[in-house]
């Protein structure tokens, strides 16, 4: 069995797991999978080796420094590492080798982590799956022929895969609980503000969050630990204290409340029959737990998404405007599209949707006063089939996860249970500002309330030698 971070930091930190045979382990799955899955652009075996050496005889000599000390990790490649090649899966960045580490980077080597290497993105986290750029899109371990979702999907797959316990994912619009939703995994896309986007290559500076995944929300709230804090780097950075965010896990729900926007999956977006099923699950669980469990009702989620689009695809434009004006042929087909459609935007447009962001996200202040957390889907169906997905995916219908990127509140997607071709459905979990513990309570509660942390992809080999003692 593949452990989840949690149960194998307790199992290192009893001297029952060696860090170095752990580590093996995830590369044996990295050499029997990623030939099919492209999880990696850059496998760090070498040096994955030499940190868990470093780990096992630090621990062995002084116990561990943390929950995250000698566990495998990976990093989405639009994160800067030191004297490792961060290319953002473009042509434009294949020689550049960072002199230093981002922000999210450095915290998880002070934790102690092992690095296995840098993860598949879209091409600057923008737009997918791609087949025109240097590597391979990644794919889904339920089922290679279809979609993990994106940007994160080089993360999402290796997570489920269990070539890793846990990796870094960004979100703009959805791009850490796109791939959570469908590969069945943890995503959590934190408050605007809480984790520090330094020395990550930007995607819209208004809507971009860093966040975790993993298998379950208690691993996410064990690795939101070691990345959450104030970085004067970032101006974005909010300077507050951090709470302990694994504190109240098991502690139950009685008298949360739960607000279910229930327009947004049965009206505004219809999802399948799977989808729909596991949000009921959710909510018959929630309120077995102890929940309280109301409607609540937004403006539509066409507006929500509207809003957020025309400001993502704008930011964008901006942030890459001198590329796009010198090396547009170097883009994917993909990212010139949206570059240059971005481009196109009127000043009066984006201040109007900047204007409307500010109402709806007053609308949702005022729609969870007297409310722990809102519900609804992750995502509409199980993942589709990589040829499935329309050149202007981001306009075909109204997603999800956009509405959280534009009040930038923490919102996680946790698995609800499978569809009809085996692959993952999502529920999606969204707290008040700051409010990630009472998110990650909630999502871990649900999990262990149910049995969908159980089941791994099939083609996950489960026979590798995870435990050293």
């Amino acid at each position: 069995m593949i452990p989840t971070m949690a149960e194998a930091a307790r199992l290192i930190a009893a001297k029952k797991l060696s860090p170095v045979e752990l580590t093996k382990a995830c590369l044996e799955r990295v050499h029997a999978m990623d030939g099919t899955l492209h999880a990696f652009v850059l496998l760090t075996e070498e040096r994955a080796l030499a940190e868990a050496r470093a780990a096992e005889a630090e621990i062995m000599r002084s116990g561990p420094r943390g929950p995250m000390h000698g566990i495998p990790i990976g990093l989405k490649d639009i994160v800067d590492t030191k004297g490792l090649r961060t290319a953002s899966q473009s042509k434009i960045l294949q020689e550049n080798v960072p002199v230093a580490d981002a922000a999210c980077a450095v915290r998880l080597a002070a934790a102690g982590s092992v690095m296995m290497g840098k993860l598949t993105t879209h091409e600057f986290a923008d737009g997918g799956p791609s087949f025109d750029l240097p590597a391979p899109p990644a794919r889904n371990p339920w089922n290679p022929d279809h979609f993990t979702a994106g940007s994160s999907s080089g993360t999402g797959a290796a997570v489920a895969s269990g070539m890793i316990l846990c990796g870094i994912g960004t979100d703009t619009g959805g791009s850490i609980r796109g791939p959570a939703a469908l590969c069945g995994i943890a995503g959590i896309k934190p408050t605007y503000g809480l984790v520090s986007r330094a020395g990550v290559a930007p995607a819209a500076f208004s809507l971009d969050h860093i966040g975790p995944m993993a298998w379950t929300a208690e691993d996410c709230a064990i690795m939101l630990q070691v990345l959450a804090g104030h970085d004067p780097r970032d101006p974005a950075s909010a300077d507050r204290p951090i709470p302990d965010y694994t504190a109240g896990l098991g502690s139950g729900l009685k008298g949360v409340r739960v607000g279910v926007i229930r327009h947004f999956h049965e009206t505004d977006h219809k999802v399948a029959a799977p989808t729909q099923l596991g949000i009921g699950n959710t909510v018959s669980v929630l309120r077995d737990l102890g929940a309280q469990v109301v409607d609540v009702t937004l403006s539509p989620l066409q507006d929500w998404h509207a809003c957020g689009s025309l400001i993502s695809i704008t930011e964008r434009a901006t942030a890459y405007e001198e590329w796009a004006r010198t090396r547009l042929a170097d883009f994917g087909e993909r990212v010139q599209r949206r570059l240059m459609l971005g481009a196109l935007v009127s000043g009066v447009d984006y201040v109007q949707a900047v204007r409307r962001r500010r109402e709806l996200r007053a609308e949702l202040q005022a729609a969870m006063r007297g409310l722990d957390i809102v519900i609804t889907a992750g995502a509409p169906d199980e993942a589709p089939k990589m040829d499935a997905i329309p050149r202007w995916d981001v306009f075909a219908a109204p997603g999800f996860t956009m509405p959280f990127n534009v009040a930038g509140y923490p919102a996680i997607c946790v698995c609800s249970g499978f569809g009809p071709g085996g692959l993952p459905v999502s529920v999606q979990m969204v707290g008040k500002p700051f409010q990630e513990a009472t998110v990650l309570r909630v999502a871990d509660a649900f999990e262990k309330a149910t049995s969908f942390r159980d089941s791994r992809p099939a083609m996950v080999p489960q026979n590798v030698a995870a435990m050293a003692n």
